[in-house]
């Protein structure tokens, strides 16, 4: 099932006395959800992506804009007869059922044509608790369920129905960091398994890249990008999106262009043919950094950080934005850094590096054809 957001908006009233300006927590959403997808809702807190989801679902009415699924417009649809299902944050199971009756619960309450027998429910039931592997548990209630557990009777509670969209708002903020993986990892199998178009709020850039198909970048209830999360990741559109995507984060520079160089502080080590000479932001990738001794940018070396298979060199300079540079290079490298060394040198990979305009902090593009080293 498709899902089709057409210039959706909502605003809420505004709870400051000085100032009575609507807050616009959506503006303008306008994207489609291509059919059987997993989409990622990602951004910051209070961004807008809950909300978002909640539009979709219908626990809010947008205050312009229309919802569809397929063709149908659902806009004014009440959620229990838009076909959704809902996993929150907070698991909301009931604690004096079983984890079958939990399952069972929404089931019980069809009615009309959609009521089924109660060998059915006990059928469907079953059949969702096996996709999540929870079908030895069933007679368990919920606090004899670890967290992980739990989330997975919430799935399959809202797998049961068979809904027509899925919709997931923070499932995983509530487990620890094993669990986290090994349950998003359980989330994307279960969408491939059934082909339930889903959507899937988070503001963990990493879970929402491991999982999706597509991923939407939010800001301040605006779109700011969307995309493959490769393709995001490697072409960011602005400098927010470079910055919140990516562990360790987007190094950030002051650096200016001039005739067709790109210089760091006083010092050359790019060409960039392309961009207008002036002051550009430069951004350079963790993994952007090649270490070299005959580098063209010299940073102040303040130490190694060995993570097995790589090392995290951090060093500083005076045309970085933040304290800390983090450069990750092999860890066969580590023994071309002297340890009594007080500077290290780099080379820049020029497909790692990204230039914005200082006012708009919108992407420059560049010719990444010219070779890194001077």
């Amino acid at each position: 099932m498709k899902v089709v957001l057409r210039n959706l908006t909502k605003k809420f009233p505004s709870r400051d006395k000085k100032n009575k300006a609507d807050v616009v927590a959506v503006n303008n959403f306008d994207f489609e959800i291509p059919d059987g997808k997993l989409i990622g809702l990602l951004g910051p807190s209070g961004c807008g992506k809950s909300t978002t989801l909640n539009l979709i679902s219908g626990l809010e009415k947008p205050t312009e804009g229309r919802v569809f699924f397929g063709e149908d417009d659902v806009t004014n649809l009440p959620p229990e007869h838009r076909g959704i299902g809902l996993v929150f944050q907070n698991y909301a199971l009931y604690p004096h059922l079983t984890v079958r009756q939990n399952i069972l619960f929404p089931l019980e309450n069809l009615k009309g044509k959609d009521k089924l027998s109660r060998e059915e429910m006990l059928e469907k039931a079953m059949e969702a608790a096996k996709l999540v592997q929870i079908h030895e548990l069933m007679e368990r209630k919920p606090r004899e369920l670890s967290g992980g557990q739990q989330q997975r009777v919430a799935i399959a509670r809202a797998l049961v129905k068979r809904p027509r969209v899925l919709l997931l708002d923070e499932p995983l903020s509530n487990l620890d960091a094993r669990l986290r993986l090994q349950t998003r990892e359980e989330i994307k199998r279960i969408q491939k398994e059934t082909g339930i178009t889903t959507i899937f709020v988070t503001h963990d850039q990493e879970e929402a890249m491991s999982i999706s198909d597509m991923i939407v970048v939010m800001r301040e209830g605006m779109v700011q990008q969307i995309g493959r999360p490769q393709e995001v990741y490697d072409n960011p559109a602005n400098l927010f999106v470079a910055k919140f995507l990516g562990t360790p984060p987007v190094n950030v520079f002051e650096a200016r262009v001039e005739q067709g160089q790109l210089i760091l502080g006083e010092e050359t080590v790019l060409e960039v043919k392309g961009p207008a000479d002036g002051p550009v932001y430069a951004g350079v990738r963790p993994e952007g950094f090649l270490l070299r001794r005959d580098g063209a940018f010299c940073c102040a070396l303040s130490g190694v950080e060995v993570m097995g298979r790589d090392i995290s060199v951090v060093a500083s300079s005076k045309a970085s934005l933040s304290p800390a540079i983090r450069a990750i290079i092999g860890s066969e490298n580590l023994a071309e850094i002297p340890a009594d060394a007080g500077q290290v040198r780099f080379a820049l990979k020029p497909d790692k590096v990204f230039l914005f305009d200082r006012e708009t902090e919108e992407r420059i593009a560049f010719d990444v054809s010219a070779r890194s080293g001077l």
